[in-house]
């Protein structure tokens, strides 16, 4: 591993610029293929390391080793600032990853209502699906979150029809239930389950997760916005008819 790429896993922002400053690559890798800015943006999720490796020239287009992209990663954790300065530094808002991926797609998957709307705001196509061909509002509509149907909605995304169905079909659901059976159903063996709440502007994202030993096995999570979904849904299309 480079000193560069030490420099970032340990976060050390003044060793990465300094670093920088005497000539170190900034798209340095390691033998996997994973660069200096996919470890700080992804993996760290820290903008003080992001910037100066961007300034530096790093190429914001550049995938990791196993073909993700850096904004994508940044999208799937919901960073905001990384976000932003990946955008800034000429990422691709609708860049598809080597298994057909796109930024909007992880964002709306994971509920970063925030990052969606960042990512519409930048251009990215509310008609592009994630690679099993689901369109991201019927994606929101799925998971539940309010905020990025309604992000979703403002740019005039495709899939109402589809997304109204998916809303009213969960909206009398029990999420916890659902998601507790569909993690046990992974593991050939008895586990623990623990369960939270979770309150953010959003709504209630409820959390499931499955424990061996205390330890956390696997989890997973729903918003609970379903039968708010369907209504904007509806009003939508009462709209269009008019």
């Amino acid at each position: 591993m480079t000193e560069l790429l030490t420099a970032v896993y340990e976060g050390d922002a003044d060793a990465v610029a300094g670093l920088l400053a005497a000539g170190a690559p900034a798209d340095s890798s390691d033998e996997e293929g994973t660069t200096a800015l996919y470890l700080a943006a992804v993996l760290l999720g820290d903008v003080r390391l992001v910037r100066p490796l961007l300034a530096a020239g790093a190429d914001p287009e550049r995938p990791g080793g196993d073909g993700a992209l850096p904004l994508c990663g940044a999208a799937v954790h919901g960073g905001t600032e990384v976000v932003l300065a990946l955008l800034a530094a000429g990422a691709r808002p609708d860049g598809r990853e080597s298994d057909g991926w796109t930024p909007l797609a992880w964002a709306v998957r994971n509920g970063h209502v925030p990052v969606v709307r960042i990512l519409l705001e930048h251009g990215a196509d509310p008609s592009l699906p994630a690679p099993d061909g689901t369109l991201p509002l019927v994606a929101a509509a799925i998971r539940g979150s309010v905020g990025t149907v309604r992000a979703l909605l403002d740019r005039a995304a495709p899939g109402r029809t589809a997304a109204l169905a998916e809303a009213r079909a969960r909206r009398d659901r029990d999420p916890e239930a659902e998601l507790r059976a569909a993690l046990l159903a992974r593991y050939d063996e008895p586990l623990a389950t623990r369960t939270r709440r979770v309150p953010g502007d959003d709504g209630v994202t409820v959390v499931v997760e499955l424990l061996r030993n205390g330890n956390l096995v696997a989890s997973d999570e729903c918003g609970t916005g379903h039968a708010e979904i369907a209504a904007l849904l509806e009003a939508a299309d009462r709209t269009a008819e008019d």
